[in-house]
């Protein structure tokens, strides 16, 4: 079994609580942005051992009674057509999916903000279609010398052009398809109408990393500083927190820069501003959450050590992120991260060494180390997955879990009929022929049983593995890198 380092329910009961205590504060109404993925945050649940990848959305659920979503998305994005890296759909087909996710769970989605809005075609386009999906939309402008001309932006002309977003709840939960969408600007927009009208509300965020009462150099904060190294985020020691209490508190880079200039505005809007450092702004409990540090340590490390083999494996696909390489090496330096921490490394290079071809290793939970081979029918990952379900199920390895009589068949349609080059079966044609065997081989049925004491296992590649194997691992709670090189030496991979 995974060994857990964070209560989750200690963390669903104080963060709600926080919230609550928050929207008290600001009289009844609060604008709570919300920072990082509301949903599948496999981040923070790698990081932290215990924590559920729907945390945030349980505890929303807790006070949905009170809860209103927005979700921003920008024009700009609408017109470039950006896509989710980690999804691969447009911010357009996301925010769709966001509200079919929301509803699903009876969280009740009150609009959609178009931010950035310059009358871009497409943009136009895709307002028409949440219209006519019955959603309602509005449109907030760029405005001229944002953020730092607090006076033009605390205006009519600034400001005070942007469409009033109406909202009937106590807990506007502000979201987005991705960072740079314009949560902040929509909440200190509608502070800046909801004051005009005589409605008092404030704002707060809520930002899970880096984690506040955490050393700055501790591995879950240098591990949220590797999943960020694209965006250049820095962890650093909040001055406004130190010189106001006497207390050390991590923030990063953006919201120090950004505070005075926040705290000049909520002075224009308000009259005051009610925090005295950015840190002040967040309602994150995560930190008082961890019951077992050594094991959040280790797993942060791990995490670290990924983001490093993955930025490698994305230059070697054509992205030229050399100072992200950079960066992560000097993180790695910084939390003592090296290969040694991972044995399926050496593991699988050593089998690759042994066999003259691609090979896969994986670190059992318990920590047993498993490898797997790449053969005529079954490549590194399809034969490391059914070698370690045999492990888990003490089957025998003479034992054939899916016969000949199965797999030969399924090589020559896809090679014959799929007029693929490679009969070698993924890990999802496995399973599925697996589950077939079952039928009649009740070895097969053990195996299948074991699926899910693989979650939280480590493996690694000696080759780039498939898009396919790769995503099929994932959702078994596998935790997969791999070496930066082709198993072919073709110039086109897909």
């Amino acid at each position: 079994m995974q060994t857990i380092g964070f209560d989750n329910q200690k963390y669903l009961a104080t963060q709600s609580e926080q919230i609550r205590k928050r929207i008290a504060q600001f009289g009844g109404k609060l604008y709570l942005e919300f920072g990082g993925k509301l949903f599948d945050d496999y981040h923070a649940s790698r990081v932290l051992p215990g924590f559920a990848p729907d945390s945030k959305m349980r505890m929303l659920q807790q006070l949905k009674s009170d809860v209103e979503i927005v979700i921003a998305i920008s024009a700009a994005d609408i017109a470039t057509n950006k896509i989710r890296g980690d999804l691969g759909i447009s911010y357009e087909d996301d925010v769709l999916r966001l509200i079919d996710t929301f509803r699903e769970l009876d969280l009740y989605v009150g609009s959609v903000v178009l931010t950035m809005y310059t009358g871009q075609a497409a943009a136009n386009t895709f307002l028409k279609r949440l219209t006519s999906l019955g959603i309602r939309c509005y449109r907030h402008y760029p405005i001229a010398g944002y953020p730092s001309d607090v006076i033009h932006i605390v205006s009519d002309d600034g400001l005070g052009k942007n469409e009033y977003i109406e909202t009937s709840r106590s807990l506007i939960v502000v979201t987005a398809p991705g960072p740079g969408s314009g949560k902040m600007a929509t909440c200190l927009s509608q502070l800046y109408h909801e004051h005009k009208r005589g409605i008092t509300a404030g704002y707060a965020k809520f930002e899970t990393f880096p984690i506040w009462n955490l050393p700055l150099k501790h591995p879950v904060n240098l591990a949220y500083e590797a999943a960020t190294a694209d965006l250049s985020d820095v962890n650093m020691i909040d001055p406004f927190h130190l010189e106001a209490y006497g207390q050390t508190a991590v923030n990063y880079n953006r919201d120090v820069e950004i505070f005075p200039v926040l705290s000049a505005i909520f002075k224009r809007i308000q009259g005051t501003c009610p925090y005295n450092s950015p840190t002040d702004m967040g309602v994150n409990m995560v930190g008082n959450c961890i019951i077992d540090d050594e094991v959040c340590r280790h797993a942060s490390r791990m995490e670290i050590l990924r983001r490093f083999y993955a930025a490698k494996v994305n230059r070697v696909r054509g992205n030229d992120n050399d100072e992200q390489i950079r960066k992560l090496e000097l993180l790695m330096n910084q939390g003592d991260v090296t290969t040694d921490i991972n044995p399926a490394i050496s593991a699988a290079l050593l089998k690759a060494a042994t066999t003259g071809a691609s090979a896969g290793a994986m670190c059992l939970p318990d920590g047993r180390i498993i490898t797997g081979k790449t053969s005529s029918v079954l490549g590194p990952a399809s034969s490391l997955l059914l070698n370690a379900l045999k492990t888990l199920g003490n089957i025998a390895d003479h034992f054939d879990l899916i016969s000949a009589q199965v797999l030969e068949p399924i090589c020559a349609l896809k090679t014959q009929y799929l007029h693929h080059t490679n009969p070698r079966l993924h890990t999802d044609e496995v399973l599925i022929a697996l589950s077939i065997s079952a039928l009649t081989n009740p070895l097969a049925q053990m195996a299948i049983e074991q699926l899910p004491k693989l979650k939280g296992s480590h493996v690694h590649f000696t080759t780039i593995p498939s898009d396919e194997d790769e995503r099929r691992l994932k959702r078994l709670g596998i935790h997969v890198s791999c070496e930066p090189q082709y198993e072919s030496k073709r110039l086109y991979h897909k």
